[in-house]
């Protein structure tokens, strides 16, 4: 496993985020898609349907995503993180102490409710109440779920030798890393 400071043995053009729900893998896919001149493709928009249901065409959507030369997405939903890693060279584990993910998640879904912000389908977040009582929760499901990154990426280094994984483990170390970056950019 890689940190910050190391220099990666390739340059990148499939490259995944892993973390939690407010730990800024978007905002990290949309600034390394920039950077490097790759498409981001938010994995969210291809998964959500109306009244949150998977979309049918999920599948097939991420299998012409992931046939690309070149991509960035977040590494979510448990039934396509195997064919993602397979076709990755690199995932970039945001592994971040609570204190900076719960604040971020808990304004995010404070500000969409409030704004009433349309996400994916035509969604929108379910009321303020539900953040503290809702067992589904996106906030709850977090705090529940947090620790099995850890298990998830050993297991996915075992099982995928080949696949570059960077752990970062605050923003300063984000931001150590997109420094470094642009002398190993992809071509």
């Amino acid at each position: 496993m890689l940190g910050p400071t190391d220099t990666l043995p390739r340059a990148p053009r499939r490259i995944l985020i892993a973390g939690v729900s407010g730990a800024g893998k978007s905002t990290l896919a949309i600034q390394l898609a920039s950077r490097l001149g790759i498409p981001y493709t938010d994995i969210d928009a291809l998964y959500h349907g109306p009244n949150w249901t998977r979309r049918e065409e999920f599948y097939a959507d991420v299998d012409a995503m992931i046939g690309g030369p070149a991509w960035v997405t977040e590494w979510q939903y448990r039934s396509v993180r195997p064919r993602l890693a397979a076709r990755a060279d690199i995932l970039v584990w945001l592994d971040f102490p609570i204190r900076v993910w719960m604040p971020r998640l808990v304004r995010r879904r404070v500000q969409r409710r409030r704004g009433a912000e349309v996400l994916w389908a035509g969604n929108v977040e379910a009321p303020l109440w539900h953040l503290l009582t809702g067992r589904d929760h996106v906030l709850a499901w977090t705090v529940r779920t947090h620790r099995d990154y850890r298990t998830l990426i050993l297991e996915l280094e075992n099982a995928a030798p080949r696949l570059q994984v960077v752990r970062l483990r605050t923003p300063r170390e984000v931001e150590l890393w997109l420094r470094r970056l642009p002398a190993q950019a992809a071509d």
